[in-house]
């Protein structure tokens, strides 16, 4: 039952009592595969490729396991710093939604634009096949700034044990 009611009667996963985060606002775990192909821009041409998009920057922090899902945060911010950039110039977000609470602390920390989030729908949405996820969300990334024209992305992750990472990449 997907009604507002129905989602209420949920019985919450982490915190029994008073808890929110639920099957209905959590990411299903699924199977997936996905693979995406590095190299040098020069070896690119040389083979007749054309690249979608370089690598900019790269950030990975941890934080405390009890608020795990904020792990995203710091590793954004190493991200943006190392590419010279603000979450002004990202012109699209692709965010793993481990949980709605998860993903609204993260969006909220970094006041990341709604609009730029997941506009494609998210792991809540799409599910959340682990091993695959961070190349998923890659390379939607790349496809949603080649179909608006936008110049940076920013991709990020929660990871278990207070982890986060994030990447930007640049259309080409």
């Amino acid at each position: 039952d997907a009604s507002l009611d129905g989602m209420a009667k949920l019985k919450a996963v982490f915190i029994k009592e008073n808890g929110t985060v639920t099957a209905g606002n959590a990411s299903g775990i699924n199977d997936a595969a996905a693979a995406v192909v590095l190299m040098e821009k020069a070896t690119a041409e040389k083979k007749g490729f054309k690249p979608m998009a370089r690598l900019v920057s790269y950030g990975h922090a941890g934080v405390d396991p009890k608020i795990m899902g904020l792990g995203p945060v710091s590793a954004v911010r190493r991200a943006l710093e190392r590419a010279g950039l603000t979450m002004d110039q990202i012109d699209v977000v692709e965010s793993n939604e481990a949980f709605a609470a998860q993903a609204l602390g993260v969006n909220k920390e970094l006041k990341m634009d709604a609009a730029k989030v997941n506009a494609n729908g998210g792991a809540i949405a799409l599910g959340h096949p682990i091993g695959a996820t961070g190349c998923i969300l890659t390379v939607k990334a790349m496809y949603e700034l080649h179909r608006t024209g936008g110049r940076y992305a920013l991709i990020t992750m929660c990871i278990g044990g207070g982890q986060g990472i994030a990447a930007v990449i640049e259309r080409m």
